[in-house]
């Protein structure tokens, strides 16, 4: 027998409403800011990965 859908919503809705209250703003900004150095570590490491492929290639015809 399955849960009518009013009612997993409303089970859902009360679980991530007690997660947000559990979530203070120093893990936000710790999050935010790690995922900016993650994409800009990302970024620069794939400039710097076609810069070394595209030498590799120049060098070796």
């Amino acid at each position: 027998m399955s849960e009518p859908t009013h009612a997993k919503a409303t089970t859902l809705g009360g679980m991530l409403l007690v997660l947000f209250a559990n979530i203070n703003s120093a893990d936000i900004v710790r999050t935010g800011v790690l995922a900016a150095i993650g994409a800009a570590v990302s970024y620069i490491m794939s400039l710097l990965i076609k810069r070394v492929v595209s030498w590799w290639k120049a060098r070796n015809g």
